[in-house]
């Protein structure tokens, strides 16, 4: 007789998989954010996107083929309506997520404390906007931006992606387009295209970081909606990849019929 699974109980497999998003996060938090509150003054705008990029690159080749390495409540959102996950993992994903950026926000702020005369009162990192901004971008252009930011970060990552894993060179994307993100964005509102990273140092911030953690959290998920709807346009679920050259279109179509009676096959390389 088969045994009755426990709604409450993960198995293995998704133990591994909600470890590696909840330790994925609070690397993403403690290095990249880290980078911002710890570093600024020395290595600057490029210096911070350098170092949210590599990192999700790193983070992506190590545990993109557990998880697929969302680190992120948006892109688990998209992955969620684009039906590559069920409900139940997706709110997996997200648990893990805002503790992890808690957590390691929280071992940030013990390694900042160690630094002499490092002020983090109110910023630690945060997002924000209007007077919280480096160019006091207001309310409506922060929310524009966090969409149209979080859009291209999900569209690629769906794009570059199968199912959930991200394998192969996808890394390489999915790093190289969140350091352009926050190339555009760390002047903007810090960039957040990520609502858990958002929070986890909001959460210690207080104030007004965390009473506008609301735009970081109704902005990505927005753009990771309209982000999926674009891709189903560009490439439905279940279609083959066209080539865009006509020539080569053609001749990939013409592959993928059988020959004419009587025609010769053609030989095995040529297929």
């Amino acid at each position: 007789m088969d045994a009755k699974l426990d709604p409450l109980k993960l198995d293995p497999v998704e133990t591994r998989t909600v470890a590696a998003e909840f330790i994925g996060t609070l690397l993403l938090v403690f290095f990249a954010v880290g980078s911002a509150v710890l570093a600024a003054d020395y290595i600057g705008a490029l210096g911070i996107a350098l170092a949210f990029g590599f990192t999700l690159l790193a983070l992506a080749y190590a545990l993109g083929p557990i998880s697929g390495s969302h680190l992120n409540p948006a892109v688990t959102l998209a992955m969620l309506l684009e039906g590559r996950l069920a409900l139940r993992t997706a709110i997996e994903y997200w648990i893990a997520q805002f503790v992890g950026a808690i957590v390691g926000a929280a071992l940030l702020l013990l390694l900042a404390k160690q630094v002499p005369g490092l002020n983090i009162d109110g910023t630690f990192g945060t997002n924000g906007y209007g007077d919280r901004s480096a160019v006091h971008i207001n309310t409506g252009g922060a929310f524009l931006a966090e969409v149209v930011l979080t859009f291209l970060l999900v569209f690629v990552w769906l794009a570059v992606t199968h199912k959930v894993a991200v394998v192969g060179f996808g890394p390489l994307a999915l790093g190289f387009v969140l350091a352009l993100i926050h190339l555009v964005g760390v002047p903007l509102t810090g960039a957040s295209v990520n609502p858990a990273r958002s929070l986890g140092p909001a959460v210690f911030a207080g104030g007004k970081a965390l009473s506008q953690w609301w735009l970081f959290l109704v902005a990505p998920a927005i753009g990771a909606v309209l982000a999926t709807f674009a891709h189903q346009v560009v490439q439905p679920r279940g279609a083959p990849v066209l080539i865009a050259d006509e020539r080569a279109l053609g001749a990939h179509r013409a592959a993928e019929q059988p020959p004419a009676p009587g025609e010769p096959q053609p030989p095995a390389g040529e297929q």
